[in-house]
């Protein structure tokens, strides 16, 4: 595998927890790291003998309510259903943990609790009340529209309002200054090429094989398609160290890692999904507001790479 060095932030992208969770984590032993400088690293051979421990160490068991004692445990997914106490948002991109924040920060006695999956996950565990909203980027090949249908045909009979939360780029992570000449959707076709794919539920994936079926292109033509990352930056990583030529995944990433390049693809509509029954509850109602504040429109603006411009607009309904 080599000794890749990964900084904290890529660590909690790869185990879909927060950065504060991972320095938690080197502080107890539970996995290695050390400094360059002033900065912490952790190989990645250290994060998947991390990751092959907890399997070896777990046992499969039905999770209770006080059990989940870190509020952004993924493996709460499994739990009981939510009850009026807590909330459960569902998704992978920060500005869910942020929104997470400002949420436990404005009402007392509110736990908001985060859970790590795709869209298709996040709607299929909306509708079965694991969780409370749902983030979903699923795009339609057959309209070319984002979200709508699918949480139509996911929640049929359920009505939703579907709010933005942001407009992120969709493209594809190339080595540094492109060295293959991948433009666009058209070298999927191309043989001399290996793909580095996502799993199956997440935006990503559902995009990929939506543009195949729209240029007729068979998913086992392509070099890789079978080859899985669970996160945009190790798609990312997995082309810069040279596993893959190419990978889809948003521009912001492709800013966080040396020797990555980013071919722009498409923009891509990112919606939060909430049951129309809970909008007289105060929790969902904070929740709009906050969407719609400045403070935290103005706190994406200071991370970078979000468009905003309909950030806490409801989009449609269902």
């Amino acid at each position: 595998m080599g000794s890749t060095s990964l900084t904290p932030l890529e660590v909690a992208e790869i185990l879909k927890i927060t950065k504060n969770t991972v320095y938690e984590l080197v502080k107890r032993g539970e996995i290695p790291a050390y400094k360059v400088g002033r900065k912490l690293r952790i190989d990645k051979e250290d994060v998947e003998n991390y990751i092959n421990s907890q399997k070896n160490n777990t046992t499969m068991k039905p999770i209770s309510r006080a059990d989940i004692k870190d509020p952004n445990v993924s493996a709460l997914i499994n739990s009981a259903e939510v009850d009026s106490r807590d909330i459960i948002i569902s998704g992978q991109d920060m500005i869910l943990d942020i929104l997470s924040r400002h949420l436990e920060g404005n009402l007392q006695n509110i736990k908001s609790y985060r859970s790590y999956s795709g869209s298709y996950d996040n709607l299929y565990n909306l509708y079965n009340n694991k969780v409370s909203v749902a983030s979903c980027h699923l795009w339609d090949w057959e309209t070319g529209e984002y979200n709508t249908d699918f949480v139509k045909k996911m929640l049929p009979g359920i009505p939703c309002i579907i709010v933005n939360l942001t407009y992120r780029i969709q493209g594809f992570y190339v080595k540094k200054r492109n060295p293959k000449d991948i433009q666009g959707w058209h070298d999927l076709k191309r043989k001399d090429l290996t793909y580095v794919n996502r799993e199956r539920g997440c935006g990503v994936r559902v995009l990929l094989d939506g543009k195949l079926r729209s240029l007729n292109i068979p998913s086992d033509q392509i070099n890789g398609y079978d080859y899985e990352e669970n996160s945009h930056i190790s798609v990312a990583s997995a082309v810069a160290r040279g596993k893959a030529d190419f990978g889809i995944g948003i521009e912001k990433v492709a800013r966080q890692i040396d020797n990555v390049d980013f071919v722009p693809l498409q923009k891509e509509r990112y919606d939060l999904i909430i049951k129309k029954e809970n909008l007289q509850d105060p929790v969902y109602k904070e929740m709009l507001n906050i969407l719609s504040s400045e403070n935290f429109k103005a706190e994406l603006e200071g991370i970078g790479g979000y468009d905003l411009r309909d950030t806490g607009k409801i989009i449609s309904e269902t």
